[in-house]
């Protein structure tokens, strides 16, 4: 049996006067949300090991076991040019859990009872992404230990080194609504089990997260350099003072450029179609 939310009756249309309060309570619906997503996965930590485990496998597989059979390809150690790309599938494995979990909302009839509450539309799926956000943080901070003691460390100023890290963030947030658009597209659980897994695995290899995309075929080259995650990848490197790939193209020259425009129309494309959606499931 789910436990009833505190709500707050949440004007549509909030007034000049009520902007306040409007904003109070649709933050406080958030938190409620988020609550009970944290409360729900202390009940199931195996959802957030598996966050843990995909970026893990990553960095000690190919970072470690195989860095001496691979060399990075502007020198260097190849420890610290593959971080990156591990720090990087945090935010690719945090898309699973949040999408399995609004679809379990949506199955089990949930969904249906926020429509009928005066709650905030967009309230629901913002404690979802919240609630999952922390996750990812907190799978950042294991992930960042494990990288240290394989031998990772970065040769810039302190600003720079968290200017990277706030870039995988943005990434996770936006994975995040990713997640909520594929719940809300394909609804089966059992789909979403078997597309979020293979989006997991594939994007890092589509990208230069293991080796760069200039020893890639021709055909798959133009995916993996303008593939969203090799522009934070290559940024985060660059922040990082670590071994990057080296290319000619406009994404590896400028991968800020690319960075906002595909994660602006990403969140923009998944938050609108998303609540979209939301508002008309089970209508």
């Amino acid at each position: 049996m789910t436990t009833a939310l505190p709500i707050r009756e949440i004007p549509d249309h909030l007034g000049d006067e009520g902007d306040s309060a409007g904003a109070g309570a649709v933050l406080t619906e958030i938190l409620a949300v988020a609550g009970r997503r944290l409360r729900h996965l202390g009940r199931a930590p195996g959802r957030v090991l598996g966050v843990v485990l995909s970026p893990l496998v990553s960095m000690i597989m190919i970072g470690y076991l195989f860095r001496g059979a691979i060399a990075p390809p502007a020198g260097g150690s190849y420890g610290e040019y593959v971080f990156a790309g591990g720090a990087v599938q945090v935010a690719l494995a945090c898309m699973g859990p949040t999408a399995i979990s609004v679809a379990m909302d949506l199955r089990g009839g949930l969904v249906d009872r926020f429509r009928s509450m005066p709650i905030s539309r967009s309230a629901v799926l913002f404690g979802h992404t919240f609630a999952d956000l922390l996750v990812g943080l907190l799978a950042l901070v294991v992930v960042t230990g494990a990288g240290l003691l394989l031998g990772w460390r970065p040769h810039t100023d302190a600003f720079s080194v968290l200017a990277g890290f706030g870039l995988i963030v943005l990434l996770v947030y936006a994975m995040l609504w990713l997640g909520v658009l594929f719940a809300m597209t394909l609804r089966g659980v059992e789909t979403i089990s078997v597309v979020t897994p293979f989006v997991v695995v594939v994007l890092p290899f589509l990208s230069n997260a293991f080796l760069s995309p200039r020893t890639m075929p021709a055909p798959i080259r133009p995916l993996a350099e303008w593939n969203p995650v090799s522009a934070v990848i290559a940024a985060c490197r660059d922040l990082w003072g670590n071994p990057a790939a080296a290319g000619g193209s406009f994404p590896t020259q400028h991968p800020g450029v690319v960075i906002v425009v595909t994660l602006g129309v990403l969140f923009a494309a998944c938050f609108t179609v998303s609540l979209r959606r939301y508002r008309t499931a089970g209508s």
